[in-house]
């Protein structure tokens, strides 16, 4: 049996990257959208919008990338600003929730994505070592973090939805079956 997705708010980190990771995590970033493609794009449309217990479909998934990335844009801009408290995430996803991305084509879910982490991009392009080591207070962590974390937390995110999509997108498991010795045992 695969391994389960962790629930999102369960994860846990240090926050004591080195801010010389900068760069790497700005790659890491930059590459999320092909890693998206590379999921979506050979997947039947019903299996990319079945959902599992009522839970987000795969495409779904990815919606919900598309719409957080305006929170991180804004923290980047917190940050630039020397905000001393960064915005709060809405936790219930309304923004995601409200818009039916099963309804939409997937290439336009993956055009979505792939234009708001190039903008998301554009702002963290320009940053310096010392842009990275600034420092805001998270609210729902209730804990300073430098920027360069909040990029480490931003991929770690895209990672996580990505880890879900391949798991949504992975054939139903098949119902467990008798070894031939238990049926042997049986008979």
């Amino acid at each position: 049996m695969p391994a389960p997705v962790l629930p999102w708010l369960d994860y846990r980190w240090s926050f004591d990257y080195p801010v010389g990771m900068f760069a790497a995590v700005c790659t890491r970033l930059r590459g999320a959208p092909a890693r998206l493609e590379e999921l979506l794009r050979t997947a039947d449309a019903a299996v990319l919008t079945r959902r599992r217990e009522g839970r987000w479909s795969a495409q779904g998934h990815a919606g919900h990338l598309v719409k957080v990335e305006a929170l991180w844009q804004k923290r980047l801009a917190e940050y630039r600003a020397g905000a001393g408290v960064l915005t709060a995430a809405d936790m219930s996803n309304r923004a995601t929730e409200e818009t039916d991305f099963d309804t939409l084509r997937p290439d336009d879910v993956l055009a979505a994505f792939r234009a708001a982490r190039a903008s998301t991009m554009e702002q963290l392009d320009p940053l310096t070592i010392e842009d990275a080591a600034r420092t805001a207070h998270h609210p729902r962590l209730d804990r300073p973090m430098r920027l360069v974390a909040l990029c480490v937390a931003a991929a770690e995110h895209d990672d996580h939805h990505l880890a879900a999509i391949h798991a949504l997108l992975r054939p139903l498991a098949a119902p467990p079956t008798l070894s031939s010795r238990a049926r042997a045992d049986r008979a």
